[in-house]
């Protein structure tokens, strides 16, 4: 599923390899620093400054704090997106979930910033994104949904509301990043011992799947 905001940008031009590499750069910096000061309290000064470059050069890859702003929800989007939108229709459904779920759970532990900036967008208003989530998420989501109908009508889930299901996974995955501070106030130091991670995945993958399967 592709995933386009209107960033100020021209998309159908062809960008060279440093071009790449300073737009990534870019937006890698501004990630920290929208996570750390959020949209308002972020300038495109700091975001040269953590991206090391001038803000002239970083204005010739983008015109405005929004355009930026803007760029760092679409990777954001895109990344978190592509699992489910590979969720298989012909697989094991156990299986597929299993596999959406591990990835969203590594996903939010590898980048609790995204996770973040996204969940402050969204309990915002989602002024930027909005429009994307009511339409292109919305598409994706009940078209997924209608899969994990497919599967519950043929016995092989539990009958489970599909959409309620996609929701608690989101929920459930995205807490250990957008919560990690109430996380280790409860658990304290063994969030950073070794088997942390795979241990709170598994703990998440039996109660949702222990949940679904079929009676």
């Amino acid at each position: 599923m592709d995933v386009y905001l209107d960033t100020g940008e021209e998309p159908d031009k062809p960008r060279t390899r440093i071009q790449e590499i300073n737009r990534s750069a870019i937006l890698v910096a501004a990630l920290d620093v929208f996570s750390i000061h959020g949209f308002r309290g972020s300038t495109v000064d700091q975001i040269a400054q953590r991206a090391g470059m001038s803000k002239p050069n970083l204005l010739y890859y983008f015109r405005r704090k929004q355009d930026i702003y803007r760029a760092v929800l679409e990777s954001i989007l895109a990344d978190w997106l592509a699992p489910l939108e590979a969720l298989d229709a012909e697989g094991d459904p156990i299986e597929e979930l299993r596999r959406y779920i591990s990835l969203k759970m590594r996903m939010s532990a590898d980048n609790t910033a995204a996770s973040r900036l996204f969940a402050n967008e969204v309990l915002a208003g989602a002024p930027v994104i909005g429009e994307f989530l009511a339409t292109h998420l919305k598409e994706l989501v009940l078209r997924k949904a209608a899969v994990i109908g497919h599967w519950v009508q043929s016995g092989r889930l539990a009958p489970i509301d599909p959409v309620h299901l996609i929701f608690t996974i989101w929920a459930t995955t995205q807490h250990y990043a957008d919560f990690d501070a109430q996380i280790r106030a409860v658990l304290g130091q063994q969030i950073d011992r070794p088997g942390y991670r795979e241990q709170a995945a598994q703990a998440v993958l039996s109660i949702i799947l222990n949940g679904i399967r079929p009676r």
